[in-house]
């Protein structure tokens, strides 16, 4: 199989480790190793001191997938497959789809989402929401729907605009799904990280043919375990993912494994961190928005971390973004990183050093622009 480059991936390793302010981050800050193992209890410690560096099991660690379905309906761990979010998302594809399949997914989206169907060489359509308020209609989801429809592939929260759904805008979707026989594929890096709205239920746990992809990027601050899972009703199709596994990184860290094991049983010592931070950023970066015209519109997150902006400029987004990481050192990401039209920038909520970011901007935009 051949791929396209990762263009967002790409611009990251570019300027993220050189920059000196990341005002586009999707995650939240990562906590320290010290303050993870703080939340251990004594059994708990007892596997990170007593942990030995074999292989693991390949669909994951018995406790760590009982860790995993406290937050599903299913009291079954062979529901659960883990491994890295990307190589699940990878995987999953691969596993289900064909040449000669359609998938519908939202759009804008994390590349990974619709690149891979491109490259097995499934037909694809793009679900796009309203662009004033980054409202996803399930109306304009069966209007894509063909004969050879195979997949729909979802995100909510959303990343980059921070949209979210309500309750029966779900059910829905799975009413939609199941009438013709489609398979959700659900992208739940960003659950639980809630700033108004009402949670809504992993798509796991409503709809037999649901795919759920949830992990410890974004959610937990603990990027750097690079641990994910999928929980899914269909055994026969995580059985493939197993075995698709084998070609890859055969099993998980053993290390990552209990650390996100810790992180699971303690959630509330992340979770509630990240969701205050966000909300505190958000406040900051609406008050910052009455001062600089060049923002021409922002829609507030309704869950998530992340905002995608418009902005008032002659310039593409792009060359916005190149010129302002060159002056300041503030990185942000332009719409093209989406092969999203317009001139917008995703904006990250999840960083405590936000306010001194938007300090640094704000000069650079009275000098620049008055």
């Amino acid at each position: 199989m051949k791929i396209n480059n990762f263009k967002l991936e790409r611009y990251f390793a570019e300027h993220e480790f050189s920059a000196k302010y990341l005002l586009s981050s999707s995650d939240c800050d990562g906590f320290e190793m010290e303050y993870l193992l703080q939340q251990a209890n004594s059994s708990e410690k007892n596997l990170w001191l007593n942990l030995k560096l074999g292989y693991t099991e390949s669909q994951g660690h018995p406790l760590l997938r009982q860790s995993i379905i406290q937050y599903y309906q299913t009291n079954n761990i062979d529901n659960v497959v883990v491994a890295t979010p990307g190589e699940l998302n990878f995987i999953s594809m691969n596993v289900l789809l064909e040449p000669t399949d359609h998938v519908i997914t939202v759009a804008p989206c994390y590349q990974s989402l619709y690149q891979v169907v491109k490259s097995i060489g499934s037909e694809l359509s793009y679900w796009n929401p309203d662009n004033e308020n980054w409202e996803f209609n399930p109306n304009d989801f069966e209007k894509l729907i063909q004969n050879n429809t195979k997949l729909l592939v979802i995100n909510f929260p959303h990343n980059p605009t921070g949209a979210y759904l309500k309750r029966e805008q779900l059910d829905d979707i799975v009413k939609i799904a199941r009438k013709h026989n489609i398979t959700i594929f659900s992208d739940e890096m960003y659950h639980k990280l809630n700033i108004d709205s009402e949670e809504l239920p992993p798509i796991s746990d409503i709809y037999e043919k649901g795919i759920s992809l949830w992990g410890t990027s974004k959610t937990f601050g603990l990027a750097g375990l690079r641990t994910g899972w999928l929980v899914a009703q269909d055994a026969d199709f995580l059985s493939k993912v197993v075995s698709y596994k084998d070609y890859l990184s055969i099993c998980n860290s053993a290390p990552s494994e209990v650390l996100t094991l810790i992180a699971l049983n303690h959630i509330d010592q992340f979770l509630q961190t990240n969701i205050k931070k966000i909300k505190k950023n958000v406040a900051l970066f609406e008050q910052f928005t009455k001062n600089h015209s060049i923002i021409k519109s922002f829609v507030a997150p309704k869950a998530g971390s992340t905002s995608l902006v418009e902005l008032d400029i002659k310039s593409t987004s792009l060359d916005f973004s190149n010129e302002l990481v060159k002056e300041t050192g503030i990185m942000t990401v332009p719409a093209e990183m989406f092969e999203h039209p317009g001139k917008y920038m995703r904006v990250g909520f999840g960083r405590e050093n936000f306010s001194e970011v938007l300090e640094c901007f704000d000069g650079y935009l009275l000098n620049k622009y008055g």
